[in-house]
C-alpha cells in the first residue's frame, strides 16, 4: 500500500501562486507514477498533471504554461507548482500514485481557491 498526504492549498487572489506537495510513504518503490487531480463542486474529477517515474509529464490542456509537476526523490514526494491562477481552478486537489502492478492511491485532498 501506499500513503499519500497533500498540503499547500489555500485562499489566493486571482493571478497569484500557490505549490502543492504530497508526500509519499509505504511501498514508494512500486509507484510508477504520480499524479495530480482536481474536483470542482458538481463536476468530475480531473486529471491536472501526471509526472511519470521516468520523468515524463502530461498536463491538462487548461494549466499548461501555468502550472509545473515535480517528483523528489525516489518517489517520495510530488509537488504541483501553480501559478497565474484563475477563479476555475478552484477546485479540491487530490494527489494520486500508481503503481506497477495497476492499483492506484490517492491522497485526501487539498483545497484550493482563488478569489478574483
Amino acid at each position: 500500500q501506499v500513503q499519500l498526504v497533500e498540503s499547500g492549498g489555500g485562499l489566493v487572489q486571482a493571478g497569484g501562486s500557490l505549490r502543492l506537495s504530497c508526500a509519499a510513504s509505504g511501498n514508494i518503490f512500486s509507484i510508477n507514477a504520480m499524479g495530480w487531480y482536481r474536483q470542482a463542486p458538481g463536476k468530475q474529477r480531473e486529471l491536472v498533471a501526471t509526472i511519470t517515474s521516468g520523468g515524463s509529464t502530461n498536463y491538462a490542456d487548461s494549466v499548461k504554461g501555468r502550472f509545473t509537476i515535480s517528483r523528489g526523490n525516489a518517489n517520495r514526494a510530488v509537488y504541483l507548482q501553480m501559478n497565474s491562477l484563475k477563479p476555475e481552478d478552484t477546485a479540491v486537489y487530490y494527489c494520486n500514485a500508481r503503481l506497477t502492478n495497476g492499483r492506484g492511491y490517492w491522497g485526501q485532498g487539498t483545497q484550493v481557491t482563488v478569489a478574483s
